[in-house]
């Protein structure tokens, strides 16, 4: 009776650990899914993040583009002035 009892207790001992194992495993893998899917929501935030930046670059490099231009026409500009007040002082109207 007692080797009976004794290897009854061995078997609900494995089954008892078995079933511990399954249950702490089921919990690692809710936990890696939790964390797998705050990773996942981080990196959409910091491409859409990354996106917004490269708009927002383009749109400056427009405006540089469109920067660039106003100074030629306004350097031109100041050269035909220059030219047009040098005549002036000289007298050559």
């Amino acid at each position: 009776m007692t080797i009976e009892l004794g290897i009854l207790v061995s078997v609900l001992g494995v089954i008892i650990a078995y079933q511990t194992y399954q249950l702490n495993r089921q919990k690692d893998v809710k936990s890696d899914t939790r964390e797998d899917a705050k990773l996942q929501t981080k990196l959409d935030y910091i491409s859409k993040g990354v996106e917004d930046i490269r708009i927002d670059l383009k749109a400056n490099e427009k405006q540089m583009i469109a920067l660039g231009e106003r100074v030629t026409r306004v350097e031109e500009s100041s050269k035909q002035a220059h030219k047009r007040i040098d005549k002036i002082e000289r007298g050559d109207e």
